[in-house]
């Protein structure tokens, strides 16, 4: 309903040069805007960013899919006749939008500077903030929820949250901060399980707030309080800014109001005052766009490159607001927003029969899934948009709503059937008609009706396949009297079935029929295989499942009404409707130890640093520094080809524009080579491109807009080059590989396998993943205009390697470069390397054009440049005892580098570095091969190799178990490391911690209930499987590459006592800052947190740094910041011996008037490391860190679907120097693993091209994702000799964590496929998607539905 008409307005050519524009009178944070020269095509976001200099609020993705920029909008609605707020995504509300509205941005409801708001300080305190990029549009999403429901529930919190996402907590303590607002309050909801209530039994599992309890283990305390809730400021109401009485009055006028008109560059913005205006003006205009919420259309536009002209905003005619009840139904005029809708229909629900409200119902369960609340709230639906897959049209279809049209001419009204929508994206509107009118109609007696969604991932995402269907029977029988079964995603438009539907009326309603309709839909509703979307064989097996739901579904009420016997019992959780339960978590750690003093911070939960100035908007990130008097904006022009070479680059439409610049590689003043670990790359292409998103030049404008429709402008002619490779199949097939191949081997391989009791061979796919970090790489360059200096603000994990490949692109020495890094907003290794592409044409843009430059890609182009995690094949032959002892493994390792090399080599090491995870294998063998493809290289990322690696030995290990029968827990245990085992690379194991984690974890999942639980569900339910399964992990901590470890850092004492620090690691989220603080403080005997100050990471300060990765940063810099702590120390020593009960700042003033330097350079490197991969030899890694995860999952067999039920992870970190910091990473690392194992997919074309560029289409684990018990335990009594104050490292090891959530869906798969006689081992690739756990469970529907034969057609999507 967003969009009220049909139209294309290319070639629309107006002259309104006599028109007087009108004024945009607006609000924000309580002040006055009067926008004289308002542009349609600006949104409120650049508004606020660039107009106003209120940065608070983020960009995460320009398409209202990451919530990162929420903010509150208040309007007096007329029609309702009160002030409604609602949370809104500004990155799509256009400017023109907001006439007489009030905005409320994060900067608006506290500060740091002034008094803090409860929604910003209890998400800072709780530790749900990290890097802190998305926590502005999370606080604001909370906050307007507590402006319409000062109490919610912890269901409206869920869904307040819909439209966000974190990439780095895991959600669960943003969760448990904002659990004190609600009427649940700070209670565990009833689910301890002993006793009770967890306040009155002293339990205290309430997730995190547990109110200090404490557990005794002997000598050692466990704490499950990360937090104190009684510390948290109470709500004050007086504290809300009020709704400007002057808007009040001019929205009681406006009902009546006058016609507004906007022009900007390009577009002219018409608000009709009434409907006779607006018909008028569609008449005028028959090709303008209507828009509601501009949540189609502003997406058209930024990525289709489609511009309207004229746009019309009829969001305040009364008629397109009305809310009619009649004796058919509810007729909704069509401006009513999707959440107006669901309020309507939630009360009609309420208060009419049951039998009645049966599509009000399935309405409702849709809009459960429709997006997010920000869209919803200004969204009316896509009825005339004609999505193929959209949510409500199969619904309405099936329900024959009627639509009433209307234009100059008149008013018709239409039923909603297969004629409505005559082709792809086009309906039965003319071009002058509009959508007045949706009559939802109530159900009849004897009529049933259900809705079904699938995608891949349940909140926020878009449709595979989606349907309504709809039975009356003849009266007092189960004789089918009329059946609409309604399809979206199986053909360009939403249809109906009805060669189906008509063989099935007049028959009873019972198994024969089922099996007659799932011949018929099997035959009717088909697809070629080479469909847009892919996953035809899964789409049309949905057709088939979901109306197997709804045969039950009927069914189950005609017994109800006893019509007929009732539902066989284990098929009954077909029928169950999706409900989420509240999560319900743990989390456990080792206090400190009795005698350390109160005022030494190191092993306490204290929260980051910056976690405060991150929840107000304060915090400043690289694209919130403040725009330069003449600073320039500048957009990349990349390629379309995989492979080809450039022809002709053509100029001359996007220079003609206003201001703008071009640059090529001509332009390069330096070396065009550049590349992190081998010269293998150009930072402009010259007469090649070697895959989608190659960069070819960039355009320089006075903004982001201008540069980016010049970039747009550009046009390049190609010659298709051959071959394209693009998957690891090609590649093998093409023996298209990068040097070296790297090899591992130990012990006698072909003797162990003739000695093996079995042996058996398998391989195993897994995808890459993107880094989707909320801030997406981002540059200012700033010409310091004497001696070819340059100043540069980057985004970037390696400020030195960008410091030396800029240097070298401007032809300069590294010393005439600095590179700044405040902080980043995520990183997790993507911008380790590649955040290199941007600042190096950035740099050369900026000493060009002698100007400061800025770029912050948009998220489609940072998805498109930067490449992510290395997709991995795997080919293994394992021999193995009868007991389950493996003694022999040969595999094979192929990961898809991209068009360069990068990091790959490291990476490929580190995946044979962990190819037997955590088993000790006596005859071990491991190759790794690097596939050369056309794709954008791909990079470091969290784990960087290792969860590749170990994904592919449990994939192993569960082929073992399956083909022995035996469970897969005790073969695992059987082949745990101990204590003095070596590795394949013969690295003996000190210490090794597996055992106690697993142990502990055994016991804290309480393993051996769950598993009968499991079996015993299993036993009574068919078409809903249960799974269980437990993974251990070793993660080698130590960069692969020796040189890298070491680490300095500078520490200045100023004479007041004040303490400068700098080290060499950069602050993302993972609070390496504060736990530097953290050691600085105990080292120097500073109590005072706030006398130590990390102002950035600068190369100025502290040369020639190794990346921030590899978990290896506190480790480094934390022993470098104490060797400068050590050196200050000693200088001040004398003066402490003199003055014993002096204080800090006596002792240091006193060092200071002796002439003393009070400056000091700390600097660690890493002892007795080293491997020779030729002689097998050597010290890989300086330690281990080990973990072990259980997991249990239910999958629905029908449609794929899975829930996480609980997981338990038992994490080694040493002695944690951060509790609160290391169970974050823990929490953040396992929920990217789920979406690396079970969500994320990258989709390229057979041509190379990614599908998959926003979160539209890639989707990251929400809210909604966490498992429903999350239990994180740091083991206690394990301190690690190895590193700054026994602690260990923690960003990477727990991510692998997540495979427990893989195998258990393996698990419960098996028990399905148990049902229809299959058993064994079977092959299930990562991820575990939607689509191959159905096909998985193989039924006789699947059978009904067989893929196409592989090269009968080429697919639109690939397995790279």
């Amino acid at each position: 309903m967003s969009d009220l008409t049909n139209g294309n307005s290319k070639g629309l050519i107006m002259d309104h040069s006599d028109t007087v524009w009108d004024e945009l009178i607006f609000f924000v944070n309580g002040k006055k805007i009067s926008e004289k020269h308002a542009d349609p095509e600006m949104t409120l976001l650049t508004y606020l960013r660039r107009k106003l200099g209120l940065t608070g609020t983020k960009l995460g993705c320009s398409e209202g899919g990451c919530g990162a920029c929420t903010v509150m909008v208040s309007k007096y609605h007329p029609h309702l006749g009160r002030v409604v707020h609602h949370s809104v995504n500004a990155c799509l509300a256009p400017l023109c939008s907001l006439h007489h509205c009030a905005v409320t941005t994060v900067e608006g409801i506290g500060s740091v500077a002034g008094k803090l708001h409860p929604v910003q300080e209890r998400i800072a305190k709780a530790h749900g903030s990290q890097c802190g990029f998305c926590t502005p549009g999370i606080v604001m999403s909370m906050y307007a929820l507590l402006r319409n429901k000062p109490t919610p529930r912890m269901t409206d919190i869920e869904e307040a949250f819909q439209g966000n996402l974190c990439r780095c907590t895991g959600y669960r303590p943003i969760l448990e901060g904002y659990k004190s607002f609600t009427k649940e309050g700070g209670c565990c909801g009833g689910k301890s399980k002993e006793n009770g209530c967890c306040m009155t039994n002293g339990s205290g599992t309430n997730g995190a707030l547990t109110n200090g309890h404490t557990e005794d283990h002997g000598n050692s305390t466990l704490s499950t309080s990360l937090f104190d809730p009684d510390d948290f400021m109470p709500v004050d109401p007086t504290q809300e800014i009020i709704f400007p009485p002057e808007l009040m009055s001019l929205g009681k006028l406006q009902v009546s109001g006058r016609q507004l008109r906007f022009r900007g560059e390009r577009v002219l913005w018409v608000q009709p005052a009434s409907l006779q205006e607006l018909l008028d003006l569609k008449a005028q205009y028959p090709n303008a766009k209507l828009v509601v919420g501009n949540t189609e259309v502003g997406i058209e536009m930024k990525f289709k490159n489609l511009l309207y002209p004229v746009i019309l905003a009829p969001a305040y005619i009364t008629q397109l607001n009305s809310v009619q009840h009649t004796e058919e139904g509810i007729v909704f005029g069509a401006c009513c927003s999707l959440t107006q809708l669901g309020e309507v229909l939630r009360e009609e629900v309420g208060q009419a029969p049951p039998h009645q409200t049966e599509i009000f119902q399935a309405v409702l369960e849709q809009l459960r899934w429709f997006a997010g609340l920000q869209i919803r709230n200004v969204a009316g639906g896509n009825i005339v948009t004609a999505s193929p897959i959209s949510d409500l049209n199969p619904v309405f279809m099936a329900a024959g709503c009627k639509l009433t049209l209307m234009s100059r001419g008149g008013k018709r009204e239409v039923r909603m059937d297969d004629t409505f929508f005559p082709g792809y994206r086009k309906t039965a509107l003319s071009p002058e008609e509009i959508l007045l009118s949706v009559e939802i109609p109530y159900t009849r007696k004897g009529q049933y009706f259900s809705a079904f969604k699938q995608s891949p991932r349940r909140e926020d995402d878009i449709s595979i396949v989606t349907s309504g269907m709809s039975v009356t029977f003849v009266d007092g029988t189960t004789v089918v009297k009329d059946l609409q079964l309604s399809y979206g995603g199986m053909a360009a438009t939403t249809v109906l079935a009805k060669n189906t539907t008509s063989k099935l009326v007049g028959r009873q309603w019972g198994e024969e029929l089922l099996q007659d309709a799932c011949s018929s839909l099997a035959e009717e509703m088909t697809l070629h295989p080479s469909a847009p979307g892919g996953m035809v064989t899964y789409r049309r097996t949905l057709t088939l499942s979901l109306f197997y739901k709804f045969y039950l579904t009927v069914h189950q009420k005609l017994a109800a009404d006893g019509m007929c016997e009732g539902v066989r019992p284990d098929y009954a959780s077909a029928t169950e409707i999706y409900h989420h339960a509240t999560p319900a978590s743990v989390q456990v750690y080792q206090e400190v130890p009795p005698g350390q003093k109160e005022d030494d911070v190191v092993g306490r939960p204290m929260m980051h640093l910056s976690a405060l100035k991150q929840t107000t908007g304060e915090a400043v990130y690289c694209d919130d520094i403040p725009l330069y008097e003449n600073e320039l904006y500048l957009a990349l022009v990349t390629s379309t080809k995989a492979h080809a070479r450039i022809l002709a680059v053509d100029v001359s439409v996007a220079e003609r524009m206003p201001g703008v610049v071009s640059l090529f590689a001509k332009d390069i003043p330096g070396s065009n080579q550049t590349g992190p670990a081998v010269y293998d790359e150009t930072v402009l292409a010259e007469d090649k491109v070697t895959c989608v998103g190659h960069i070819i030049g960039a355009v320089v404008a006075d903004t982001q807009a201008h540069a980016q429709r010049a970039a747009k402008a550009v046009k390049i002619t190609y010659e298709d080059l051959q071959p394209v490779i693009v998957t690891i199949q090609d590649a093998i097939a093409s023996k298209s590989f990068y040097e070296p191949v790297r090899t591992i081997q130990r012990g006698d391989l072909d003797q162990a396998f003739i000695e093996a009791d079995h042996v058996l061979e398998g391989e195993m796919h897994m995808g890459g993943q993107e880094h989707f970090y909320l801030e997406t790489n981002c540059t200012v360059a700033v010409p310091k205009g004497e001696d070819g200096e340059m100043e540069m603000f980057v985004s970037t994990q390696a400020a030195t390697k960008t410091q030396s490949l800029v240097a070298k692109a401007l032809g300069v020495p590294s010393s005439r470069v600095v590179v700044r890094v405040k902080r980043m907003g995520g990183g997790f290794g993507g911008k380790e390397s590649r955040s290199t592409l941007l600042s190096t044409v950035v740099a050369v843009a900026a000493q060009k054009l002698k100007r400061p430059v800025r770029c912050m890609l948009d998220r489609d182009e940072d998805m498109l440049v930067t490449g992510g995690r290395h997709p991995f094949f795997g080919r293994y032959k394992v021999g193995y005892m009868k007991t389950g002892k493996v003694v022999a493994l040969d595999v094979t390792y192929y990961n898809n580098v991209g068009n360069s090399r990068d990091l790959s080599l490291s990476i490929v090491e580190r995946a044979l570095f962990h190819m037997e995870n955590s088993y000790n294998i006596a005859n071990v063998r491991g190759t790794g091969y690097m596939c050369k493809t056309h794709l954008p290289s791909n990079t470091a990322f969290r784990g960087f190799g290792g969860p590749q690696g170990m994904m592919i030995t449990e994939s192993w290990m569960d082929d073992v178990a399956m083909s022995l029968g035996l469970p897969s827990e005790q073969v695992r245990r059987l082949n745990l490391y101990t204590q003095g085992d070596s590795t394949p690379y013969n690295q003996v194991l000190e210490h090794p911690t597996l055992e106690s984690c697993w142990e502990e974890c055994l016991q804290r999942a309480q393993y051996g209930q769950r598993r009968a639980a499991i079996q015993d569900y299993n036993s009574h339910h068919r078409w809903t499987k249960r799974g269980l399964a437990i993974i251990p992990t070793k993660f080698g901590i130590s960069f692969t590459a020796l040189f890298l470890n070491q680490a300095g850092a500078l520490m200045h004492v100023y004479t007041d006592g004040s303490v400068l620090l700098t080290h060499g690691g950069t602050e993302m989220g993972q609070g390496l800052h504060t736990k530097m603080v953290q050691v600085a403080s105990r080292a120097l005997g500073i109590p005072q947190l706030s006398k130590i100050h990390i102002s950035e990471t600068s190369t100025n300060t502290v040369p020639n740094t190794s990346p921030t990765a590899a978990s290896a940063s506190s480790d480094l810099n934390g022993a470098a910041v104490h060797n400068a702590c050590d050196i200050l120390n000693k200088r001040l020593e004398p003066y402490k011996t003199k003055n014993p009960t002096g204080c800090w700042e006596d002792w240091v003033r006193a060092a200071y008037f002796d002439r003393v330097s009070l400056s000091a350079n700390g600097f660690y490197k890493t002892p007795d490391l080293g491997y020779d991969f030729v002689t097998n030899s050597g010290r890989a890694f300086n330690y281990f860190c080990y973990g072990v995860s259980c997991s249990e999952v239910e999958i629905d067999c029908l449609t794929g679907s899975h829930k996480n039920l609980h997981t338990t992870i038992v994490m080694d970190v040493g002695t944690s120097l951060n509790p609160a910091l290391d169970i974050g990473q823990v929490e953040g690392g396992f929920m990217q693993g789920v979406g690396l194992y079970t969500l994320e997919e990258l989709r390229y074309s057979p041509q190379g091209y990614l599908f998959t560029r926003g979160p539209g289409m890639y989707k990251i684990p929400a809210f909604g994702d966490i498992p429903t018990e999350l239990n994180v335990s740091l083991l206690r009594d394990a301190p690690n000799d190895k590193a700054i104050f026994s602690s260990k490292a923690v960003g990477e090891p727990p991510l692998f964590l997540a495979a427990s959530v893989f195998y258990a869906i393996k698990d419960a798969i098996s028990a399905a496929r148990a049902e229809s006689g299959l058993s064994g081992p079977f092959r299930l690739d990562s991820p575990a998607t939607p689509d191959r756990i159905r096909i998985a469970c193989e039924d006789r529907f699947t059978k009904l539905c067989p893929p196409a034969q592989p090269g009968t057609f080429i697919p639109w999507a690939v397995q790279v």
